[in-house]
């Protein structure tokens, strides 16, 4: 069986998330429905990670097998004139039957873009807010960078975890929640946690061999407060210690974050 390798693009404003979900227009949903027009086959892709609603990827990977060959060329350009144009397919190749999309990575990296709009009332543009934060509070690049430093490294993230990652999903589905398997290991490590700036754009790159469910869009949001003088970047080790989604800053926006790349 042909087993394939994508590296997707999308803009994900109109999308509920990657993961499939009844009746509502999701990433998986789509491509899978793609598949399906150009080989009549139903398969479900695996992506490296379930992106939410609203969330954006430059090089989003996915992988599926097929029973039918089909070059790889040919299933490239057949799946872009499928898929809407929010969609798009950068490249297919084929790869080893053992190679899965999220069970293979490595690490990953995200970007998350803020427009700050506090100082001279700053006017977002209709066709940039899809893709940034229009932040209105007068933010510290200096404070942004100290907060960002003290995530460096092996920590356990659960302040920063959505508490019941897959409920949203469950309650779509009707599904009960699992039984218990025991603790969950929310420990993660960040290689790279930055910010700079790019033209009017305060842009955050962050790196790390995994991800928890809205980490990053929690992550930005507690840097926010630190950059908005609300908190001490200081207390971001004390935030962690806690192991308590309530002792972190709120969850920042969708619409700012991009998956930038998946390394294997």
């Amino acid at each position: 069986m042909p087993h394939w390798k994508l590296i997707l693009t999308y803009d994900g404003t109109p999308y509920n998330g990657w993961q499939v979900q009844p009746n509502i227009p999701t990433i998986q949903g789509t491509l899978a429905e793609a598949i399906h027009r150009i080989t009549g086959e139903t398969v479900l892709p695996q992506g490296s990670g379930r992106t939410d609603t609203g969330v954006h990827a430059l090089a989003q990977v996915a992988t599926f097998s097929l029973t039918v060959p089909i070059p790889g060329a040919n299933l490239h350009r057949a799946l872009n004139r499928a898929l809407p144009a929010s969609i798009r397919v950068l490249s297919v190749e084929p790869v080893p039957e053992h190679f899965h999309a999220r069970h293979s990575a490595l690490r990953k990296t995200y970007e998350y873009r803020i427009l700050p709009c506090g100082h001279d009332d700053r006017i977002c543009s209709p066709m940039l807010a899809p893709y940034v934060w229009p932040c209105r509070f007068p933010l510290d690049l200096a404070v942004l960078q100290q907060a960002a430093a003290h995530i460096l490294g092996t920590h356990d993230f659960t302040s920063f975890a959505a508490s019941d990652p897959d409920q949203a999903a469950r309650n779509a589905a009707h599904l009960k929640p699992p039984l218990s398997t025991g603790p969950v290991d929310n420990t993660r490590t960040i290689l790279h946690s930055a910010w700079h700036q790019q033209d009017d754009l305060l842009i955050y790159r962050i790196t790390g061999n995994g991800f928890l469910h809205h980490m990053v869009r929690n992550l930005v949001g507690t840097f926010v407060e630190a950059a908005a003088h609300r908190i001490s970047p200081n207390t971001i080790p004390t935030i962690l210690a806690a192991r308590n989604r309530s002792a972190a800053g709120p969850t920042a926006p969708a619409s700012g974050l991009f998956l930038v790349e998946v390394e294997y």
